[in-house]
This record gives structure tokens, sequence and C-alpha cells, in this order.
């Protein structure tokens, strides 16, 4: 039940569910099949294969606005992202220090080892 749900769901950033852009049409769930809805009472299977057809021809215009949609949303992302980051200037000849990542972190000591290496003197700016 979670799959079908995650995958029925329309994602906020594509504007579409999974199954809509794999498919061509939105699925029913299980309420509607079972208890009826305005579109199962409304279906009439003449139109179906046309209806079908339509969504189909429409499926690659929904999967390249999806995409479109994407771009923007990642290009929102970074700009809120870039805005928030504070760029530090170094100067040749001063101090800093370097984090001490997972993999180099001694692990003896576990949490209550030192987060920082020594201090390193800045020789060049790139």
């Amino acid at each position: 039940m979670v799959l079908w749900s995650y995958n029925t769901t329309p994602r906020s950033t594509t504007g579409e569910s999974p199954f809509m852009l794999t498919y061509g049409y939105e699925a029913m769930i299980p309420v509607e099949v079972g208890d009826g809805s305005l579109r199962r009472d409304l279906f009439f299977e003449e139109d179906a294969e046309v209806n079908q057809r339509l969504h189909l021809d429409l499926l690659n215009e929904a999967r390249i606005n999806s995409q479109l949609k994407l771009v923007a949303y990642q290009q929102r992302i970074a700009r809120y992202f870039n805005k928030k980051v504070k760029s530090v200037p170094y100067k040749v000849g001063e101090l800093v220090l370097q984090k001490v990542m997972p993999n180099t972190k001694i692990a003896q000591y576990g949490v209550l080892g030192a987060n920082w290496e020594a201090p390193y003197k800045v020789k060049a700016i790139l």
C-alpha cells in the first residue's frame, strides 16, 4: 500500500506522479474501484481507446514539462543555497585549521577525538 501511495502521489518537483509519467494517465486508487467514483461511473468503453491514444500522444509532452519543472526547481534550490553560503577570503601566510574527516579520524578516541587538525599556513591562493 505504501508503494502504491508513493507511485500515485504527484511530486512537488515535477508536478506529476511517477505512475502518470510511466503510463500516461492517473491511476485509480483502491477506494475508487471498490466504492465507485465519478470517474468510474462516467466510464464508457467506446471512448476509452480514443482517450488512451490521446493520453499516450501527450505523454512525451508531459514528460518534457516535468523535466522543465525539475530543472526550475533545482535552480531555485541552488539559488537559495548560494544565498546562504558566505565566502571566506584567505590571505597568504594566515593560519587555518583543517577539519578531520571521518575516514582520517582516529577510531580509538571515538566522539572525544579532535575535530580539527593542527594549524596550517596558507602558501598560495588558487
